[in-house]
Parts: C-alpha cells; sequence; structure tokens
C-alpha cells in the first residue's frame, strides 16, 4: 500500500537531519522540505542535505524549496553564491531603460538563479513575487514587487516563471490574491485590507495572467470585500470562490508560513483550517522537533484534488538536466543591471520569528 502523502512543506533545524527529524520525516511523508538560512552553510554541505532529505522521505517527486528572490530575499547568499538584483531592480529597468533590457535581465538572471538550486538539489523556488507596489506598502514587502504597474508585474512575473519551468524549476507565484496593499508585516500581525473588489482588480491582474502556472502561495492578509472575518489563507471564499473561481488558479497551491504571527491557534489548528478552507498543502517553517511529532499524530493526506495537481509538477521534476549557464550569461546580466555589490542585509523572516518565540516561551 502506498503510504499517503502529508499535505505539508516542513522544516528542519539545521544543516544535517537529526535521528529523530529522519525517524519524523519517514513517518509523516511531507510534500517536501522548504530550507532556511540556518540550513546552510556551504554548497557541500547543502548538497549533503537535500541527498539526505530525499532518500529519507524516499519518493521521487520531493519538493525542496527556498526562498531565492534576489535581493534582500535570498537563502543562498555571499560568500559561496552570487547576489542578483531584486525585483524592483528589473522593474526600474523597464520604465527606465526598455521593456526588452528589463525581459532580458529577469530571463538570465533566473537562469543563473536556477543553476545554482540545480547545483544544490532544490527544485522548487517561492518566487517570483506579483504584488504590486503601492504607496502603503509594507517595507518587508516593497523591494520585492517589480512595479505599482500591473502590466509591468505580470510581463516579468512571466519571464521569469516561464524561465524556471524551462530550466527544470517550479516556480512558486506569490502571494495570492496580491499583498501589496498590506501596511503590516504579516510575520507580526494580520493586515487588512479595506479596498473594494473594483480596487483590487488591478492587484489580482498579475495572477489573472499567470493563472496557468502549477504553483503558487496564499496572503496572510482579510481582504474584507471577500471575508470580513478570516485571513485569504484560511477563508473557503477566498481560496474557492476567488482564487479557484474569478482568478481562474488550478495549480498546487501552498499556504504562506503557519509560523507567522498573522495566523492564530496551534500547529494543528492552522493546518487544518488552512486545508478545509482549500489550500492544497500547507507551508510549516519553525524547524522544531516537537512540532513535527505533533504533525505525525494528525492523520491527514493530500486531496485527491491536490494529487493530481501535484503529479503534474513532476514533469517539471522529470525535465532533461540542463547545462550549467555559459560564463557569458553572468558578464551579459551584470552589463544589464550593473554590477551587483554583495547585499549586506539578508532577511530571512523566519529565522527572526524563531527568535521571537523563543524569546515568548
Amino acid at each position: 500500500m502506498t503510504h499517503p502523502i502529508f499535505p505539508g512543506m516542513l522544516s528542519v533545524a539545521a544543516a544535517a537531519l537529526s535521528d529523530e527529524e529522519k525517524h519524523l520525516l519517514e513517518k509523516i511523508n511531507p510534500v517536501g522540505v522548504s530550507l532556511f538560512a540556518r540550513n546552510i552553510s556551504s554548497p557541500q554541505q547543502l548538497c549533503r542535505l537535500t541527498r539526505e532529505i530525499k532518500e529519507t522521505i524516499g519518493r521521487p517527486d520531493v519538493l525542496i524549496a527556498v526562498d531565492q528572490e534576489g535581493g534582500r530575499v535570498r537563502r543562498l547568499a555571499e560568500p559561496y553564491f552570487s547576489s542578483y538584483a531584486g525585483q524592483q531592480t528589473l522593474g526600474r529597468l523597464y520604465t527606465e531603460i526598455s521593456a526588452e533590457t528589463a525581459q532580458r535581465a529577469a530571463s538570465l538572471q533566473t537562469a543563473l538563479i536556477a543553476a545554482d538550486l540545480h547545483r544544490c538539489g532544490i527544485n522548487l523556488n517561492y518566487a517570483p513575487v506579483l504584488d504590486l507596489l503601492h504607496p502603503e506598502t509594507a517595507a518587508v514587502l516593497a523591494s520585492r514587487c517589480f512595479s505599482d504597474n500591473p502590466q509591468i508585474t505580470a510581463e516579468l512575473g512571466a519571464v521569469m516563471a516561464q524561465k524556471y519551468l524551462d530550466e527544470g524549476i517550479i516556480p512558486c507565484i506569490k502571494h495570492f490574491p496580491g499583498h501589496g496593499r498590506a501596511q503590516t508585516d504579516p510575520h507580526l500581525g494580520l493586515p487588512r485590507i479595506e479596498a473594494s473588489l473594483n480596487e483590487l482588480e488591478t492587484d489580482f491582474f498579475p495572477f489573472r495572467q499567470l493563472h496557468q502556472l502549477p504553483c503558487g502561495m496564499t496572503a496572510h492578509i482579510i481582504l474584507s470585500a471577500i471575508d470580513a472575518q478570516r485571513p485569504v489563507t484560511q477563508s473557503p471564499d477566498a481560496i474557492k470562490t476567488l482564487i479557484r473561481g474569478l482568478i481562474g488558479f488550478d495549480g498546487f497551491l501552498i499556504s504562506d508560513a503557519l509560523d507567522m504571527h498573522a495566523l492564530k491557534g496551534s500547529l494543528v489548528e492552522k493546518t487544518q483550517t488552512a486545508l478545509c478552507a482549500g489550500c492544497d498543502c500547507i507551508c510549516y517553517c519553525g524547524g522544531k522537533t516537537k512540532d513535527l511529532y505533533d504533525l505525525s499524530q494528525i492523520s491527514l493526506s493530500l486531496s485527491d484534488e491536490a494529487l493530481a495537481r501535484l503529479k503534474k509538477l513532476s514533469s517539471v521534476l522529470n525535465a532533461a538536466p540542463r547545462p550549467a549557464p555559459a560564463p557569458e550569461t553572468a558578464a551579459e546580466y551584470n552589463r544589464l543591471v550593473g554590477q551587483i555589490a554583495p547585499y549586506r542585509e539578508t532577511y530571512d523572516a523566519t529565522e527572526v520569528l524563531n527568535q521571537m518565540n523563543q524569546g515568548e516561551n
């Protein structure tokens, strides 16, 4: 009998699996594992960890994911990996130079990031971001947005997403159905957006344009025009009526991190609520063995619809290996965006949350 797949992208504590983590991951059989700064010390170590995770879970379709957007949000960082532009920089190329320059830079950047991911055994990137930049956009998100223009956002998002697919990496567009109006960081609290449906149409536009992509992530925001009580991740109206219905997305839908303070309740409660609302899979990022144990005690498996959507991703994972980019690729990229100086700031909100939670315990 096939072991049911648990509907979760889970996480681990450190740069190698403990014996207890191996036992729990084998027992839970999750969709996959997300990696964070605490899990990465060098390319060689990262290759060992991703191989260990895949061998422990034991399925050919295990997803290993990171946030490698470019800019300040990146898990593969200096000195072993190159710096890349934030999405806002690519959007400025579009308006200040030309659409063609921005599209070419976005394509080259994606190819270079995909090569980094491939050589370390990673097959899913939580990118690109399709949220629109607004005057009130929270600082945590602003530099990660391409533009305040929905057409530019859709165009550059499409270039990056398609290039990831061409390179055998699954892109995960985020944050459905548009997070840009949020003034509160959902890592710290629950944003509430009071805009009307007519106003929100511009935010929905990039997601409508890319609705055919195979994977996406929800936002922890309340859209009062859709559901005045529940955040999108936990709202059947937001997921089934808006994301699946009006926007038309039929890909594999992952929740944003359940650890964020935007959501209340225990991890098990938040998991059950998100799945009942219509998420195919939850994302848990804390890496605590106790939390993995708690999840192992509940009987949950992918729905038939979620399993079918997950299977569609296998065609991306099974694509023929791509050759490493030629040296000219990085040279051309640097000419287009300017020599990218190493980012001195690495934003890993999961680690910030871990530190906050430890302080509360």
